[in-house]
């Protein structure tokens, strides 16, 4: 199953729990995506993270819970033509979209995914179907190739890192052991909110949100500027929880100054933006095409020096040598005083997300 949870009529609690245990029940390995992420928790053995598309090459039934068919799943390539497809959407427009062109849902049903997968799962329990050990073969294989895969990427995290433009060749801090790290330290009552682009989007193969609605971000159309504004709503509902905010440094642009607002309310959000003076998501796909990197770079800017003028905290890591680890839960010390704080990372370049698409 793939579900997206952004249509879906499950803001309360108690409605994301219902979904939550709707989706166990039924039992087949589920690849989450956009704000879906976190609604089986941490560590769900049904939950797959990785290799999405090697899993629906394989799948005899895709069920897409709200899940859409535009550049995220290839337009519909990313979906095997022998596979059974049941769309359920609220919008007759996503389910029809690139129909016909590289797939072609078996049953579309125009409806709310997340009512639909709880119907689902009732019904099952009608008729003491007990799905879980019906697809333990196939969600263990899925799960078997994850684990190779996040080794792999385990082993890149210890790669080195190195800057450009004004930092070129210099050693700068990994983006996956950074990620790797924070995922280390993060607790059950975090809330995460995403703005950004190259290093939300490694962010989102890292971190792993505690549990539903605990993870915000700018939607398909990466919407940047939406991460003060998410951050200051996330710590006001949910004061007693750790509000972490991941940043890109161009996005951080658009609503840094929202720390003003943190610090005059009392809202201790920890902002952690990744550094890498550049534009990277864009410049990865338009030096290929206009063979110049023209708009893409910027600066290692003092992002944590802005942040202590408006009242609030910085901190400044940029070396492998740095104690990254020690910085972090600085930030969270600061931050269960009261304290805003913005972390400037700076981070050089990988090759994670090679080949990866912008639009």
């Amino acid at each position: 199953m793939l579900l997206r949870t952004d249509q879906g009529q499950w803001a309360a609690d108690a409605a994301a729990e219902k979904l939550a245990n709707a989706i166990l029940f039924i039992g087949a390995p589920t690849f989450l995506g956009g704000m879906a992420r976190g609604m089986l928790g941490r560590n769900c053995r049904t939950h797959i993270r990785q290799n999405r598309g090697a899993a629906l090459r394989k799948a005899d039934l895709v069920i897409l819970l709200g899940a859409i068919t535009d550049f995220r799943m290839g337009y519909g390539k990313d979906l095997s033509r022998q596979s059974q497809i049941i769309a359920v959407n609220r919008s007759p427009e996503d389910l029809q979209l690139n129909t016909d062109v590289f797939w072609k849902p078996t049953l579309a049903l125009e409806a709310d995914p997340c009512n639909f997968a709880i119907a689902l799962a009732e019904t099952l329990r009608e008729r003491t179907v007990c799905c879980p050990e019906r697809f333990a073969s196939w969600a263990g294989e899925l799960k078997a190739a994850e684990d190779m895969k996040e080794a792999r990427n385990a082993e890149m995290a210890r790669g080195v890192a190195r800057g450009h433009g004004s930092r070129d060749g210099v050693a700068l801090l990994n983006p996956l052991s950074l990620l790797s790290t924070l995922e280390e330290i993060l607790p059950e009552d975090s809330v995460l909110v995403a703005d950004g682009g190259d290093f939300v989007a490694t962010a989102s193969y890292i971190v792993r949100p505690r549990g539903p609605l605990r993870w915000l971000d700018p939607g398909a159309f990466g919407t940047l500027g939406v991460g003060g504004g998410f951050a200051l709503a996330a710590k006001l509902l949910r004061p007693e929880s750790e509000v972490w905010l991941l940043w890109g440094d161009g996005s951080a642009g658009y609503s840094i100054a929202e720390f003003d607002t943190f610090k005059r309310h009392s809202a201790s959000v920890i902002a952690l933006i990744g550094n890498d003076a550049c534009w990277t998501q864009i410049e990865r796909e338009q030096v290929p095409i206009f063979g110049a990197s023209t708009g893409c770079p910027l600066d290692y800017s003092e992002y944590h020096t802005v942040a202590m003028a408006y009242g609030s905290a910085g901190l400044e890591i940029s070396s492998p040598e740095d104690n990254v680890r020690g910085a972090l839960q600085k930030a969270q010390s600061l931050a269960a005083a009261g304290t805003p704080v913005v972390i400037n990372a700076h981070i050089g370049s990988t090759s994670f997300r090679e080949g990866s698409l912008s639009v």
